[in-house]
């Protein structure tokens, strides 16, 4: 995904907003979890997004994932749009 788009013409490609909680493991703590809330706009159902942060996550960061939960909400539905053609004047 692009970032020179705006919000809105993401969101109207299908994209919608992914928050997902990652708990990891304290790289010197192995017996304590951290929580981590990560929150982008993605596309289901593949969520390159959120498998392209948990690759990079793996990658590059010690703390071991014991867990990741997330939900998806597209905020703008084809439906919920429509052309108007008219005008309103006020007095």
């Amino acid at each position: 995904m692009t970032m020179s788009h705006s919000e809105t013409e993401i969101m109207l490609k299908g994209y919608g907003l992914t928050t997902a909680e990652l708990l990891y493991r304290m790289p010197d703590h192995s017996q304590i979890l951290q929580s981590f809330i990560w929150q982008h706009y993605d596309l289901a159902p593949k969520f390159p997004e959120l498998k392209a942060f948990l690759d990079f996550w793996e990658r590059n960061l010690e703390g071991p994932l014991h867990s990741v939960r997330f939900v998806h909400r597209k905020l703008i539905r084809p439906n919920e749009w429509a052309r108007v053609d008219g005008e309103i004047v006020l007095h």
